[in-house]
């Protein structure tokens, strides 16, 4: 059994096997030796060990250990590279190097690598141009140049930039920055940094604006942060536990006749649980990565794990695909669309009452599902909720319109949608609408029944109610106000006919039996 020893190096903490530890001293022995005769030697030999301790750091992490081996450091060492390398590749950069021999680290072909980084040095407000000119191997006033334009294209550009600000990490190591630059992070590499160092650019009164933001933020401002951290994760849990209450309505557990209920009666029924869910997957999954930000913000400087994001995003995109399928194909059901109207005409009178009628429609099959006796309701009517909007949409119309045959006709006209016109038809006949006349006063049901199982598609009614001229109307200011069309709100108020607009048939239409006078409004 090997002895292992607990060093420090790069202010890091790594286990390592004697052999490995001797072989590692030796080496940064070799390393300190070299760049002593350097100026800068004290700065270049701790970017080196803070490199070597992140590479022992990883290996750590990707093998799964908890030792440093022998064979390890021969690892290290051979991608940061031996003294004697670095100075053969001195020599060839002198001239020595063989003509036609491509670019290389330490007499072994090699490609630099870039990362995509923010460059905080170089940057104008928060380095991503900067990063991307490095990344791209371009210059960074051609990068800036073309975010510019994309700003004038609806706004495009700043929405891009502020997402890419919060997605590229900034270059804050050494070794990062290298990365970025496509610098190698070998002995090379960071001599290399220091004969041409990494200098930031004159910043100008907006990056210096962003500085003083980004130094208040470190101080004073976190504290604010922290704050509205705690905040977002209150709002968000209550909007995430609002979703479950929702999921869970929706799945029937609390009221197995939410399906019913308008808008939620536009879906299919053999789509609506796998709709619920996949609605609450893509509405949830964003609100739990929000909650999971903000306590990260709050209390721990730690990132949220990867593999969770990965997990979470996975999850998400999995509940939008099905989202998607199923408003897609509900969608297609309102492409066509089928009408049919129908024509009575009413007994004739010199005026009409137009009012409102509650009683709710019962079917055959209605009256044996909810259990209606004939004779216990005798004498009574069962009213529809009209006020509730989650029954069903303002469908009904009225328009009043002179006769030009002396009669009295009420015309119908019943519309719906469908994904062929065969089905828009079917939904047309899915209608089911009453009206009632006794005698003069005629009474209107202000919403459309659907018949058991139908689903909504846009079914409407639009009745038109044309009378011969001189004919006189008493709209009811009920009828007004639950159904459109003709409005006439205008008119003066009759106290003989309280609640009730009084109108009159004109050769030029229909007419206000009293005008409202000006300055006579109430």
């Amino acid at each position: 059994m090997k002895k292992t020893l607990n060093i420090n190096i790069g202010n890091s903490i790594i286990y390592i096997e004697e052999d490995a530890y001797e072989m590692l001293t030796a080496y940064l022995s070799e390393v300190k030796q070299y760049f002593a005769r350097n100026a800068d030697n004290y700065e270049i030999v701790t970017d080196i060990e803070n490199r070597i301790a992140e590479m022992c750091a990883e290996i750590l992490e990707t093998q799964q250990k908890q030792v440093i081996g022998i064979f390890d450091v021969q690892t290290i060492i051979r991608q940061m590279g031996s003294v004697s390398d670095f100075e053969s590749s001195e020599a060839e950069a002198l001239g020595d190097r063989p003509e036609g021999q491509q670019g290389t680290a330490y007499g072994h072909p090699y490609r630099t690598v870039r990362r995509l980084y923010r460059d905080t040095d170089q940057a104008m407000i928060a380095g991503v141009c900067a990063g991307l000119a490095h990344y791209l191997e371009l210059d960074v006033r051609w990068v800036r140049l073309i975010a510019l334009l994309t700003v004038f294209i609806a706004g495009s550009g700043i929405l891009a930039y502020v997402i890419l600000w919060i997605m590229i990490p900034r270059a804050s190591t050494k070794t990062e920055k290298m990365t970025m630059r496509g610098v190698e992070a070998n002995l090379k590499g960071f001599a290399d940094s220091y004969l041409d160092p990494f200098m930031a650019e004159s910043k100008g009164f907006l990056a210096g604006f962003f500085q003083v933001i980004g130094e208040f933020l470190n101080g004073t401002g976190r504290v604010i942060f922290k704050t509205a951290a705690v905040f977002i994760i209150v709002i968000a849990s209550i909007c995430l536990i609002g979703l479950f209450v929702m999921l869970f309505v929706l799945m029937g557990i609390w009221d197995a006749d939410v399906a019913n209920y308008f808008p939620f009666n536009i879906i299919n029924e053999e789509y609506f649980n796998p709709l619920a869910i996949s609605t609450f997957v893509v509405g949830a999954i964003p609100l739990l990565a929000l909650i999971l930000f903000s306590a990260r913000v709050a209390f721990s400087s730690r990132e949220v794990n990867k593999t969770l994001s990965f997990i979470l995003l996975i999850i998400w995109l999995a509940g939008l695909a099905p989202l998607i399928v199923y408003i897609t194909r509900i969608s297609s059901e309102f492409k066509e669309g089928a009408e049919y109207a129908q024509t009575a005409e009413l007994k004739n009178y010199p005026e009409y009452v137009l009012t409102v009628d509650r009683t709710r429609f019962f079917s055959r099959e209605d009256s044996l599902s909810y259990s209606i006796d004939a004779e216990h309701y005798r004498g009574k009517r069962i009213l529809a909720d009209i006020d509730d909007e989650f029954k069903a949409p303002r469908n009904v119309s009225l328009w009043i319109e002179k006769s030009g045959n002396g009669k009295t006709l009420l015309v119908q006209n019943f519309r719906s949608r469908g994904k062929t016109f065969q089905a828009a038809l079917k939904n047309v006949q899915a209608i089911r609408y009453d009206y009632q006349q006794t005698d003069s006063l005629v009474n209107f049901n202000p919403m459309v029944q659907l018949s058991k199982d139908s689903r909504w598609r846009g079914q409407e009614v639009t009745l038109t109610l044309k009378v011969p001229v001189g004919t006189m109307i008493s709209l009811s200011w009920e009828l007004q106000r639950y159904m459109s069309g003709n409005i006439y709100w205008d008119c003066e108020n009759n106290p003989a006919h309280d609640g009730y607009t009084q109108l009159i048939m004109t050769e030029e239409g229909v007419r206000c039996l009293h005008e409202r006078k000006p300055g006579n409004e109430e």
